[in-house]
């Protein structure tokens, strides 16, 4: 079983974090459910969407995460959570992470070409805030403020964005669906800043929840989640882009999902995240299940 862990294929996908893939593929399935209400997209739209899914899952997550991964080796050493990275235990080395880096950035964009000029510019996009989230000078990570802003950025907009452009012009793209995305993407990174603030601390690395403390970022975590609560209900009651028939199931379920995001982010924990993520599976499935009918 070692030995299996510790071939190149495997401990590639390591770095990728397969666990992180449905981060972007989710909201970028939800751009794809708006563009066509419909579950899946039409069949000649089909092999597109699958190059999208390999270049928004594994090349994606495997470049950013690469990159990440090497320079931010001085917090990984002691951060606990970090402890099986290939990078840090050894098992793979600087030199070979740089170079599956540009391997995978390449393929990435090479790839993109198939699903659209536009996708081209969305995946060098985020490959470019990925490069400015992690290598210096600019290095985001340390700046308060950006370091949230590029992954709720990300996450909350191009993701969705690029689901949308599968199948349909991106210029129609339902804007205020990317500021729900947005504000919900930042309710759900801010935590995970606190997650590693010991660790990103001994570094000496200025996080948010370094810079702000744990107890600011779990208001405004709270504050970003409560907005984003509050948008999809006026959206409701206006019936513009969510439906009115969700209206009285959301005002039922928003104290439930602003009352379990404030208790399970007050100690955040990836565990505890995840239980965050899966509840607010709940109403994302509502949605989409009254949006196409």
């Amino acid at each position: 079983m070692t030995g299996v862990l510790e071939r190149p294929t495997a401990l590639l996908i390591a770095v990728s974090r397969p666990w992180f893939w449905p981060v972007s593929w989710v909201p970028a399935y939800m751009g794809t459910v708006l563009a066509g209400h419909a579950w899946l997209p039409a069949a000649e739209d089909a092999p597109r969407a699958v190059v999208a899914l390999l270049i928004l899952g594994p090349l994606i997550w495997g470049a950013v995460l690469a990159q990440n991964d090497l320079y931010d080796l001085p917090s990984d050493r002691d951060n606990p959570r970090k402890a099986t990275a290939p990078l840090v235990t050894g098992a793979v080395s600087a030199k070979r992470l740089r170079l599956w880096y540009r391997l995978i950035s390449l393929s990435a964009v090479a790839f993109a070409v198939y699903v659209g000029p536009l996708f081209v510019l969305g995946v060098a996009g985020v490959l470019a805030l990925g490069w400015a989230y992690s290598v210096p000078p600019l290095r985001l990570k340390t700046r308060p403020g950006w370091d949230v802003a590029v992954n709720a950025l990300v996450v909350g907009v191009v993701s969705p964005a690029a689901g949308w452009a599968i199948t349909s012009p991106p210029w129609d793209f339902p804007w205020v669906f990317a500021l729900i995305g947005v504000l919900f993407a930042a309710a759900l990174y801010v935590p995970t800043t606190v997650t590693d603030l010991a660790a990103d601390a001994l570094a000496g690395y200025t996080t948010f929840a370094v810079r702000f403390g744990p107890r600011f970022a779990h208001r405004l975590g709270v504050g970003l989640w409560a907005a984003a609560l509050a948008v999809s209900v006026a959206c409701a009651a206006a019936d513009y882009l969510v439906p009115r028939s969700t209206l009285v199931p959301q005002l039922i379920m928003v104290p439930v999902l602003l009352a379990s995001y404030a208790v399970l982010t007050r100690r955040p924990t990836i565990t505890r995240m995840a239980v965050v993520s899966i509840l607010f599976g709940i109403p994302t499935i509502g949605f989409a299940l009254a949006y196409i009918g």
